[in-house]
């Protein structure tokens, strides 16, 4: 079985499906790889404590875990296959860790996971396990990634979804979604793109401490933290190659995106 890559995307808002750029640059990323057994994806959306997994034992409706948007994005479904042997390998991986982990068999994916993976694989066919971050702290997830690690040699796809910046007063509908970016924006999207790159982990970790504009660009830092599961994970599984795959903006925000193998 071909060892897939370990992503971090940026996930967007609903509406960000509309975007034909968008769409397309998903949908060429996703074809640019093998196809991988099932996926494992974290979003910036599901904060829970203890380590808590999506169902896998029943299809359940997907959360959607946002208001104010048309009700079209109210209708969108997405069936993909349940993972039960993912939520094993998940459970044991972790718990050799000293992590317990809990199965929700009510929570179906939300946006962060069902918005992106729609347009990677839209035929619903990949099976799917979401995972919650137990914690922001940035070691803490790193070291739940490494633990993840070997699932990629098994042919899961390990996701970390969230936004490369994500300060929602930058976002304004009214100038469109091509407007150049806040320079708090551009700047920390360069930072982030090069230290990436390094492979710096410590400098990602003590990303307030460091980053131009840290704070301006995460004021809180749930979208940022789904990089240190996918960049942890990266490590372990001795990945070495960083690239960027999808990068500008979007209404203001970063879409950079990077592919680890």
């Amino acid at each position: 079985m071909a060892t897939p890559p370990i992503l971090f995307l940026s996930h967007g808002a609903p509406p960000l499906a509309d975007d034909a750029r968008w769409t397309a640059e998903l949908a060429r990323w996703s074809g640019s790889f093998t196809r991988p057994k099932d996926i494992l994806i974290v979003s910036a959306h599901w904060e829970d404590a203890p380590v808590t997994v999506s169902p896998t034992q029943r299809r359940v409706p997907l959360t959607y875990d946002f208001w104010g948007f048309p009700q079209k994005y109210f209708e969108v479904t997405y069936e993909a296959p349940l993972a039960p042997e993912l939520g094993e390998e998940v459970t044991a991986l972790l718990g050799a860790k000293g992590v317990h982990v809990r199965h929700d068999e009510t929570r179906g994916l939300d946006h962060g996971a069902y918005v992106p993976l729609v347009e990677m694989y839209p035929e619903a066919d990949v099976p799917v396990l979401q995972m919650s971050m137990p914690t922001l702290e940035p070691t803490a997830l790193t070291d739940l990634g490494r633990a993840l690690a070997p699932l990629r040699e098994q042919g899961t796809l390990i996701i970390g979804s969230g936004f490369t910046t994500h300060n929602l007063r930058w976002f304004d509908p009214s100038r469109g979604a091509d407007t150049a970016p806040p320079s708090a924006s551009s700047e920390f999207d360069h930072w982030a793109a090069e230290t990436v790159t390094a492979g710096d982990l410590d400098s990602l970790e003590r990303m307030l401490e460091v980053a131009p504009a840290g704070h301006e660009a995460h004021p809180r830092t749930e979208h940022w933290a789904p990089l240190y599961i996918a960049a942890g994970a990266a490590e372990a599984a001795g990945a070495t190659q960083r690239t960027t795959a999808v990068d500008g903006f979007w209404f203001g925000l970063s879409k950079r995106s990077w592919q680890f193998d």
